[in-house]
């Protein structure tokens, strides 16, 4: 019995021991982490659908012109006497300015020939006249009353009266070629180039220089007839006072700045182009080296522009991210709700690189997904959310058991399986 005993007792303690030592472990373990279940459905980015006015515009380009452009060119022949100071490429000249003129000898002679014919002819009209009245006394003293016109001398008389009026011609032609050995200027405006100077012999019609005037410059934009449409412009289209055209931003970057001048349009072109089937539009910019001027940078001829035309405002659209837009007319709306995916159809309006603007198909407030979707399909399970202004992600919990959705703030960096378009 002893001998069992002292067998049964070791066993005993270990037992305890053992036993003892399980529900003290169990007592001390840690509790072990409960992982988070993970989200259904695709991560997507999205933003809210907004109403607002839409003010539609057109984008063009083209090269500033001036309205007025001519050749400057003498219409007599003759040595060059003098040439302006002003008249030279770049400067700045004024209407009925002295541009050049032409050595004027020569004119000058023909005038007091011509002078020298009239007087002629004055004397020899007056001597025909006296001729006259006296060969009509003769008639009457004979009492002749056939006499023939010859008789009354009025063949000589009439011929007296051509020749002078002949030799005034003469004088008035010899006045004017003395006149045109000065070219004047005839209009305000700038010198583009100058192709003579003093000593060179300049025939008429020749080529002395080219100017412009400077009151108003201009650029033809060509427009497509869905550009067009957006500015409500027939194509026969002339600004009147009642009916201006639209206001036009010019831009372009001038010594390394960006400037910016205000125009608008004032005609179209009289017919449209057969090679690019568009219609060119002529907008226009007034005092462009002085009130229309950026600053110090006026728009000068031969500039590039690019220029915005200001269109129709149609008023209280529905504004979606452009990046939203899918094919021609449908957009993935996010239900942040209930975490689903829904495809719609919209009666989109206009759409460019700030939005889609749409009549109908979506609501103010509706998420718009802007995230890529393969295979999407009309209730696809989705975890909606949206880039906020500060930088943070705001994440829809979509709801359960019966419980409104929430929403948690989580660091931008947060992982998504699509990223904005």
């Amino acid at each position: 019995m002893g001998r069992l005993v002292s067998i049964l007792a070791p066993l005993g303690i270990i037992l305890v021991v053992g036993i003892g030592g399980s529900f003290v472990l169990h007592a001390i373990k840690p509790e072990p982490e409960k992982a988070d279940e993970a989200r259904a459905g695709l991560n997507v980015f999205a933003e809210p659908v907004r109403r607002g006015d839409l003010h539609l515009t057109v984008e063009a380009q083209g090269e500033v012109r001036p309205r007025r452009e001519i050749v400057v060119s003498p219409q007599i022949t003759g040595r060059v006497a003098y040439v302006s100071p002003d008249f030279i490429d770049g400067g700045f000249i004024k209407k009925g300015q002295l541009l050049v003129r032409v050595e004027a000898a020569d004119y000058e002679l023909g005038v007091v020939s011509a002078r020298s014919g009239v007087a002629s002819a004055e004397q020899a009209l007056a001597r025909e006249i006296a001729e006259a009245e006296l060969a009509q006394q003769d008639i009457k003293d004979l009492g002749l009353d056939n006499a023939s016109p010859l008789a009354r001398r009025e063949p000589q008389l009439a011929q007296a009266r051509a020749a002078l009026d002949g030799a005034k011609a003469q004088l008035k032609d010899a006045e004017l070629a003395l006149d045109r050995t000065a070219v004047y200027a005839p209009f305000d405006g700038r010198v583009r180039e100058r192709n003579v100077d003093i000593g060179q012999v300049a025939a008429a019609g020749s080529t002395l220089g080219r100017i412009f005037a400077n009151d108003v410059v201009e650029v033809s934009l060509p427009l497509d007839d869905g550009e067009m449409g957006r500015l409500g412009l027939p194509l026969a289209f002339a600004a009147t006072k009642d009916q201006p055209g639209p206001k036009v931003t010019f831009t372009a970057n001038v010594a390394g700045k960006p400037r910016t001048w205000i125009g608008e349009v004032v005609r179209t072109a009289a017919a449209v182009n057969s090679m690019t089937r568009q219609i060119n539009v002529i907008a226009e910019l007034k005092d462009p080296y002085g009130a229309g001027a950026d600053g110090d940078a006026p728009m000068a001829p031969g500039l590039f522009v690019n220029a915005t035309i200001e269109g129709a405002t149609i008023p209280d659209v529905l504004i979606a991210p452009r990046g939203a837009l899918r094919g021609e007319d449908q957009l993935f709306i996010g239900d942040a709700k209930h975490g689903k995916l829904s495809i719609r159809t919209v009666d989109l309006v206009f759409s460019d690189t700030d939005g889609a603007y749409i009549r109908s198909g979506v609501n103010a407030g509706e998420l718009a997904i802007v995230s890529p979707v393969q295979a999407a399909f009309d209730g696809m399970s989705i975890t909606v959310m949206e880039r906020l202004e500060d930088g943070t992600v705001k994440v829809y919990e979509p709801e359960e058991d019966g419980k409104a959705a929430t929403a948690a703030a989580t660091t931008a960096t947060q992982g998504a399986e699509g990223t904005p378009q």
